[in-house]
């Protein structure tokens, strides 16, 4: 090997050795750290009170019309008729007994199979499950006649006979008298005959022949007479009516008018009801197309104080029943006759609705809720927020946040104060925008409770309300398919209509408010 490749091997090997040095001496660099894991959501805090596991809710996210959602719903606590064909019939006024542990429930059904709103039964023990009668308790006359329609009427039981007074409305203007009060009889509460020949017609005094409707019957066994009030009108104002008749109804006499409608102008004041809570008489009236109203007395059939109103104009047609577990005012819940519609909820007759009566001290009525009904709401849900409370501050727009869930059938509760002068409450999603929101609002400006659709431009009905700046409220909230009642302690009571909403959130709105609610829960059954 010559010197100039021995060189260069010596070169190479060298520059080997150099880098291999170089590297055995190079310091090791720790390792850059893993990045953190996301936090896990917090766990929401049950305070006590363990959520329920559920796994078969109904799932809505096909039903995407309000109508087929109604139609999937499978009511319960507000029963209505099942489907005759393809046709859904309603409740309409409502005629309660209540004997032996069993509410029988009356009404007028509405559609199906039933002629000219016949009579039908369904009866319950606990307003939770009820038993629904097929065939009419009570039919209209087919062929026309005095009772070609059949108005509302009462149930009483007198010894060993059961009479079930009604309005026999006439088939058409050919008849002198619009309105009579005709009666059926039978042994037992499910099946009737009708008397023929028996009638009450308009007192000449009242002056007219087409307003005579109603008839509310108790039996007085000290006095063996049955009391029985109707509804008519005199001179175009509205008045309730009074007559005694004989147990064996072969006399029948008119006692004088016991209430004149003073407020607004009501052409009848319709499903009259007379009964006695504590040591005060009440007489309670659903005054046409509006509200169910209550007027108080010290003696028996007045004279009354000022007429006060329970709840709005979606909870109508309600008459007082009385068992051991106390007194409730049995009615129904208004309806619209389409589900899609944003702008009304006037349809008549719809599902039936119980509230509890509840007397106040000063003698006024309130309605609570139902204590067998709010006692099936035992599952506890999570909330769409981590905890049970929420402060909301918003200005002059809307500040919505998602809390609830609108299962077919659940219960909201919670506390609320409030310190501003907008307004505040439950929204509920009709179709993904906020300018078709339906609200259950409360409205401090107009001390009022209010339903209101097309986030809060539609007012469908309001009850009153009185709302103090600072003031803790509790709140309940029960819904079944499309029907609500909303309970502000024993302050107010709102039904409403909800259409739409299943399977979305439910959310806790302001606007120019700050609202802090607090022990906020969700349950179903």
């Amino acid at each position: 090997m010559n010197k100039k490749w021995t060189a260069l091997l010596f070169a190479l090997v060298l520059a080997c050795a150099v880098l291999a040095g170089c590297q055995g001496n190079q310091t090791a660099q720790p390792a850059a750290p893993a990045a953190a894991p996301e936090a896990a959501p917090a766990a929401p805090a049950d305070n006590g009170e363990p959520f329920a596991v559920v796994d078969n809710d109904k799932d809505f996210s096909a039903l995407r019309t309000p109508g087929s959602q109604e139609a999937a719903y499978e009511y319960g606590i507000f029963f209505r008729p099942a489907v005759d064909g393809i046709n859904q019939p309603y409740v309409g006024d409502t005629m309660p007994y209540y004997e032996d542990g069993t509410y029988y429930v009356y009404y007028l059904k509405e559609g199906g199979d039933s002629y000219n709103h016949s009579i039908y039964l369904a009866t319950t023990k606990d307003f939770v499950t009820y038993t629904e009668y097929d065939d009419p308790i009570l039919e209209s006359n087919r062929s026309g006649g005095q009772d070609g329609w059949i108005g509302t009427g009462s149930v009483v039981k007198v010894q060993d006979t059961y009479y079930l007074f009604y309005t026999g409305h006439a088939s058409s203007d050919a008849y002198e008298y619009m309105e009579k009060v005709m009666v059926a009889k039978g042994t037992s509460p499910d099946k009737f005959e009708k008397v023929e020949g028996w009638e009450i017609t308009p007192p000449s005094e009242i002056g007219q022949k087409r307003d005579f409707r109603d008839p509310q019957a108790y039996y007085d066994a000290e006095s063996n007479t049955i009391v029985m009030t109707i509804t008519a009108s005199q001179g175009g104002i509205a008045r309730i009516l009074k007559y005694t008749v004989s147990a064996d109804l072969k006399n029948a006499a008119y006692d004088g008018i016991i209430f004149t409608n003073k407020v607004d102008n009501f052409w009848n004041l319709e499903c009259s009801d007379t009964f006695k809570l504590g040591d005060k008489y009440y007489l309670t009236y659903s005054a046409q197309d509006d509200t169910l109203w209550y007027a108080v007395s010290d003696t028996p059939y007045g004279p009354y104080g000022d007429a006060k109103r329970l709840d709005a104009k979606l909870f109508y047609a309600a008459k007082h029943a009385e068992g051991p577990e106390g007194s409730f005012m049995i009615g129904w819940a208004r309806r619209s006759e389409s589900p899609s519609s944003t702008s009304d909820v006037s349809g008549w007759a719809g599902n039936l609705a119980v509230q509890q009566l509840k007397q106040k001290e000063n003698g006024d009525l309130a309605l609570v809720p139902v204590s067998s009904i709010e006692a099936q709401f035992t599952k506890r849900r999570e909330l769409r927020i981590p905890e049970d409370k929420i402060k909301i501050q918003a200005g002059a727009r809307y500040n919505y946040t998602d809390v609830f869930t609108a299962y077919e059938s659940f219960m909201l509760k919670g506390k609320f104060s409030y310190s501003g002068k907008g307004t505040f409450g439950l929204a509920f999603d009709f179709n993904g925008q906020d300018d078709k929101q339906k609200t259950i609002c409360l409205e401090p400006a107009t001390q009022t409770l209010q339903l209101l659709f097309n986030e809060g431009s539609t007012k469908i009905t309001e009850t009153a309300a009185v709302l103090e700046a600072g003031r803790e409220y509790s709140f309940t909230y029960i819904q079944e398919g499309s029907v609500g009642i909303f309970w502000l302690e024993d302050e107010a009571a709102l039904t409403v209509r909800v259409y739409g909403a299943s399977g979305k959130p439910i959310r806790l709105f302001a606007e120019n408010n700050t609202i802090e609610f607090t022990e906020l829960r969700e349950y179903t059954r």
